[in-house]
């Protein structure tokens, strides 16, 4: 039976989809210690049960985009705050090469923070 994260995923068009589920691929390999669960309607990603990152499709831009719940934490260009108190996200092109190295750091970057 599928999971409401999986239904989630599987409903997404190409090439979103696709975008979407390496990032969730790519996000739990991170760390042994992130989970995800679906908490406000999106998959959500959590770092020793705290809140790290979720999934979800930029309304106006039409692209997935890894929301980094203590964004406003990290200094990195391609980080974007979107009038957000605490949140930045990272927009991701899915017809384009998806900026691996770039999410590692990034990701890195967020753990750090939890340590």
């Amino acid at each position: 039976m599928l999971t409401p994260i999986d239904n989630y995923f599987l409903q997404q068009k190409e090439p979103v989809k696709a975008t979407m589920l390496f990032l969730r691929a790519f996000i739990l390999q991170q760390n042994k210690n992130i989970t995800e669960a679906w908490k406000y309607g999106m998959p959500f990603y959590c770092y020793k049960g705290k809140m790290f990152c979720y999934l979800w499709t930029h309304k106006k831009y039409h692209q997935p985009y890894i929301g980094i719940v203590e964004g406003a934490r990290i200094q990195h260009p391609a980080l974007i705050s979107e009038q957000r108190a605490r949140m930045k996200i990272l927009l991701i092109n899915p017809t384009a090469d998806i900026p691996v190295e770039e999410i590692k750091n990034i990701l890195q970057s967020a753990i750090a923070l939890y340590k």
